[in-house]
Order: structure tokens, then sequence, then C-alpha cells
């Protein structure tokens, strides 16, 4: 494979020798005469200028620029209307759209790795919208009885929306291992240290065969040493980490408690544990409450443990309930409603609960009173 990939780099590297390195941009912005264009080179971590224009009366323009491998720009109107094209040496682009919407609906032709590049951002921009609105209107309705049915549909919505886009992403990388298009499509997230993509194999693919032939590109060194990295931490995982990794029906849970504490669901195993999700505001919850008190007080010492989850966004009603039903064991929340955990586990209504074994594993849902007691008093 290596031997493979230094050959391909070694003929790419010849065949590019005998092209001259000038590219140009040239293209048409309808309803942008005498408004300015942007041309920016989008490095690591910043934005670099590199040439400005004005839209002549048709709403024309050009830029030309050297590079001497696929490299990355926007062409910007303003800060939040812009495409991203990758441009490689000797191609004549041309791009257009209309001036009020060119973020979402230009066009770009004469740019292989740049109509990829449309692909990508135009496919995440239409799943990324379909996301954000689902979880808005779950956050927004998810106290409501009336919504129940809604609620379920969009649970299920939200999660075919994020599998669908995530096996569209991998497979992209797949098909494109040598496109520097498939840098952009791995750093695709849906939110702060979140990625898309998930498929480790096709990240290794990636990194390895665009390294062999652009070893000096900083988007491709960040990308392989992350893949390193990511090695590195999946061998300490399975060597250090085997319990974690057993718990394959009870995702994670890292939420902050009353004290602004992380506290891990995980970090349980070795414990029976009642992941139980609740409302300070939510009557029944409350009264609920008093029945995990006597349960907790009567197996704390045998290896039992509460997790809660607080779906509110009020923190004073949070610490206030806490303190009058005087819940002594881990209490978290984000006070923006837990969505992640809430879908995770798939609550669409407060009281619920989950009953995990030693091992992280669920072996029984929504238990209450004297039914919690008989399974604990077996178990324990």
């Amino acid at each position: 494979m290596n031997k493979t990939l230094f050959l391909l780099a070694i003929i790419l590297l010849s065949v590019g020798c005998g092209k001259k390195n000038n590219f140009t941009i040239s293209g048409k912005i309808d309803g942008g005469a005498g408004k300015s264009v942007y041309l920016n080179h989008l490095t690591l971590s910043s934005l670099l200028p590199v040439d400005s224009a004005k839209l002549d009366n048709a709403g024309e323009f050009k830029f030309k620029g050297r590079v001497s491998e696929p490299t990355y720009f926007l062409l910007k109107l303003s800060d939040s209307n812009f495409a991203t094209l990758l441009l490689d040496s000797a191609e004549n682009i041309t791009v257009t759209g209309s001036y009020k919407q060119f973020a979402s609906d230009y066009t770009v032709k004469g740019s292989d790795n740049s109509s990829k590049v449309r692909e990508l951002t135009l496919k995440f921009a239409a799943a990324k919208s379909k996301t954000d609105s689902l979880q808005k209107l779950f956050q927004k309705h998810q106290n409501d009885a009336l919504f129940t049915s809604e609620l379920t549909k969009w649970n299920s919505e939200y999660a075919k929306q994020v599998n669908d886009y995530t096996i569209y992403l991998n497979d992209f990388v797949k098909r494109n291992p040598f496109s520097m298009s498939s840098v952009y499509a791995l750093y695709q997230k849906w939110g702060e240290n979140n990625y898309v993509a998930n498929d480790f194999q096709a990240m290794k693919t990636a990194a390895s065969a665009l390294y062999a032939i652009y070893p000096k590109n900083d988007q491709v060194k960040a990308l392989y040493n992350n893949a390193l990295t990511i090695i590195k931490e999946q061998k300490n995982v399975k060597l250090n980490n085997l319990m974690s990794q057993s718990a394959v029906n009870s995702p994670n849970i890292k939420l902050p408690d009353a004290s602004g504490i992380t506290r891990d669901l995980w970090s349980l195993h070795g414990k029976n544990v009642l992941l139980h999700f609740w409302s300070a505001k939510d009557r029944t919850s409350r009264i609920q409450n008093q029945v995990l008190v006597e349960v907790y007080a009567k197996y704390k010492s045998r290896g039992f443990e509460i997790f809660m989850v607080s779906i509110d966004n009020d923190k004073a009603a949070w610490t206030a309930a806490i303190a009058e039903d005087r819940l002594t064991w881990i209490n978290v929340g984000d006070m923006k409603g837990s969505i992640s955990a809430l879908m995770n586990y798939n609550i669409h209504s407060v009281p619920s609960n989950y009953l995990l074994d030693k091992e992280g594993k669920i072996i029984a849902k929504n238990l209450k009173g004297p039914e919690l007691n008989s399974v604990l008093a077996k178990i324990l």
C-alpha cells in the first residue's frame, strides 16, 4: 500500500511539473453590480486576504492566482455569504449565483474538487437545518403531554437525519481518499467536538493517502496527526477501558451537577445504577422522589447508586427541589433540557428511568415504587 501511494505521488508530481501554476476564477453574480467580491486564502487558523474586485454592471468579475497544490479559498460577498473553493494549479473555473443567496445557490464549473466541496457544503447545511429545527421543537414541547406522539416522531426523524448524513459523509470519504475535499468532509461537525464522520478506517485511509501526496500541506498534516492520536487512544481504550466498551446499550452521559462539576455515568461501573430522568417542576417527579429517598437509604450500602438527569432550564428551581426533597445522590443537568441525554435514551416523558447492571447494561426500564424495591432486593 505504501509503495503504491509513493509511486502515485511521483506520477502526480511529475505531471504537475510540466504545468503552469496559474489559476483563474471568473463568474457572474446576479444583482451584485457595483458591489465588491473578495478572495481569501483559508488556512487552518485564519483567513488571509488575497484579492478583491468590484462587480461590473453585468455582475461579472475575474481573479487570477498561483498555487502549487490544491488550496482552499473563500469567495466572499460578506462574512456570512460566501462559497468555499478548492483550487488546483492551472484551473479555469466559473462561479455563478445571486448576490442575496450566494452561499446557498452558487454553481461552480471547471474544478472537480470545488464541485465536491459545494456538494458537501449544501448537503450538510440542509441536514444541520433540519436537525436544529427538530431539536428546538423537542426542547420547546418536551414537558407538554399534548405533544407525546409528536415528540416520538421528532426524535425518530432527528436520529434518521443524523444517521443518513453520517452514512453519506463516511461513504464520501471512502470514495475520495486522494481528494483534498475529504479533509473538508472529515472536519464537519454537528457541534463542538462532535464530528459527523465516525468511520475511523475511512479517516485513516484518507489521512495516509493524502499525506503521501501532500506531506507539507498544513491541513493534511493536521489530519494525519489527528489520525495518529486517535490510533493511540483506541489502543489505550482496548487495554484500559474494557468495561466501558461492554456498555453497548447504555450511552455515556457527562453533565454538570449543581456545583458545576462534570459527572460521568460510566464512572459508576461496578455498581447497580438507576438512571433517572426528572423535572423539578413536574409533580409526579417530585412524588416519586420520596420513594427514591427510601430506596436509596435501604440499598446504598449494597452497591446501589442513582444517577439523576434533570430536564429543567431553571437552575434555582432545580437546586431548590434537590434540597427540599433531600436528594443526596448524583444529580446532573445542563439547564438547557439535557437534550442529548434525552435523545440518546429515547426519553419522551418524565419521570422515566433505566436500571443498569454493574457492567452498565440496561436490565430494566421504568421501575416504580414496590417494583423497584422488589428488583433491587433480588439483585443486591
